[in-house]
């Protein structure tokens, strides 16, 4: 099998009431869908800021007016998908409507979500545990570290 790398840009958007804007993907069409920031790949020759500003324009309508602050990194490792995924999570700000045209088809909604509930929507630990302990607490340039998708091996600093 062949080893897949990829570099992911998501973005962290809070609305006037202090939600956080997730996207449910559909990734393999069977109706399993499944909650995270919007964002996605870095296609190549593509800098990250623009990959973050086009995917989130694709997956929910809004354009990106400002880069905040990278709030953290992850890093997995999944040796049984033979998988190295890196994604850097930046805390934003935006203008415009909620309006998503996902030229993949992948995105079947986009909504604010209380923060609260953050760790009950996101199944996957290294999407989850980051984005919760980030809007828990605000503090930013954290980077974890995952050897699977099920959060084994977590290492955060």
């Amino acid at each position: 099998m062949a080893r897949r790398e990829f570099v992911v840009a998501a973005a962290i958007l809070l609305d006037s009431r202090g939600r956080v804007l997730l996207v449910g993907n559909d990734w393999q069409g069977y109706g399993h869908v499944r909650y995270t920031l919007p964002g996605g790949v870095v296609e190549r020759g593509e800098s990250t800021f623009d990959a973050l500003r086009r995917e989130v324009k694709e997956e929910t309508g809004l354009s990106i007016t400002r880069i905040e602050h990278l709030a953290y990194a992850v890093h997995i490792e999944d040796r049984r998908r033979n998988d190295r995924a890196i994604s850097f999570a930046f805390a934003a700000e935006y203008d415009g409507l909620l309006n998503p045209r996902d030229p993949d088809g992948f995105i079947v909604e986009a909504r604010f979500f209380p923060v609260g509930e953050v760790e009950n929507i996101i199944p996957a630990p290294p999407l989850r545990e980051p984005l919760a302990t980030y809007l828990r607490d605000r503090s930013a340039g954290r980077f974890y570290s995952y050897t699977g998708w099920d959060g084994r091996g977590n290492q955060g600093v």
